[in-house]
């Protein structure tokens, strides 16, 4: 307990200290100093990222000359609200607008940081594909999504960005994105002879089959997934709530465990 004081009036001393002179302004002080002050005039740091709008204005104006570079295949360009840079192609353009992005001299997106997938049931396309690229020479980034469905493969960008391999190997392991003309498509984070695709919204939370070790055996063995009721409800006491069933309400409608009404004396 008297620790937990110490914590608490810790930043009041210290600020107590430094307007004495009895401590140097360091960054720690400042910090506290900062905190102690509660009215909005006296704040100097804003509480909320303001917006910078010629910064903005550039990253519309550059997403403008790629949309008209590319108008066979960029479909929508927007700057996010975090001022990010994101276009939206056809999934047939998928290796020229990369390629074009990396070899352009006013792009030079030369780094592919990362390739992430979207599953979205309710669209007819519900695969969302997003690249992501960095561009050094410039210190900017930007995002190139584009769509598919199950059927429908993707082109691969192995042959543009070597590091693109696993990255594309994830998303055919975990969602089942099929990407043409790459060299070496095969599951990486499943087990062999896994059948189905995790991170699919259709996919259930329990799986289909279950692994353990066979002590017969002497292996482990997959077994289909058996459970005695479709749905498991762990209900433990925990130390935040010493009545679990305090919130719930009998026919009568009096709380159980409620204390009756004591007698004014």
């Amino acid at each position: 307990m008297a620790s937990r004081f110490c914590r608490l009036f810790r930043p009041a001393a210290i600020t107590k200290l430094y307007r004495t002179h009895l401590l140097k302004a360091t960054p720690v002080v400042a910090q506290c100093q900062r905190l102690q002050t509660t009215d909005s005039t006296n704040q100097t740091s804003p509480t909320v990222r303001p917006q910078n709008l010629p910064y903005r204005q550039q990253l519309k104006d550059f997403g403008q000359y790629v949309a008209d570079c590319l108008p066979k295949y960029v479909q929508h360009v927007v700057v996010t609200h975090h001022e990010e840079l994101e276009i939206l192609i056809h999934p047939e353009g998928i290796v020229p607008t990369i390629s074009f992005l990396k070899d352009h001299h006013n792009t030079q997106y030369l780094n592919i940081t990362d390739i992430a997938a979207v599953d979205v049931p309710t669209r007819e396309k519900r695969f969302e594909i997003v690249y992501m690229l960095l561009s050094l020479r410039f210190n900017s980034r930007i995002k190139v999504k584009t769509y598919t469905d199950e059927l429908t493969p993707i082109d691969s960008l192995c042959s543009i960005f070597a590091g693109a391999n696993w990255y594309e190997r994830e998303i055919w392991d975990m969602f089942g994105v099929f990407f043409a003309n790459h060299p070496d498509l095969r599951r990486i984070l499943t087990d062999y002879g896994f059948e189905g695709h995790p991170f699919r919204k259709d996919f259930p939370l329990s799986g289909y089959v279950e692994v353990r070790y066979d002590d017969e055996v002497k292996r482990v063995v997959v077994e289909p997934l058996e459970l005695t009721q479709e749905f498991r409800k762990f209900e433990y006491n925990t130390p935040w709530e010493v009545f679990p069933k305090f919130r719930e309400v009998e026919e009568g409608g009096e709380r159980p465990d409620e204390p009756e009404e004591q007698p004014k004396q």
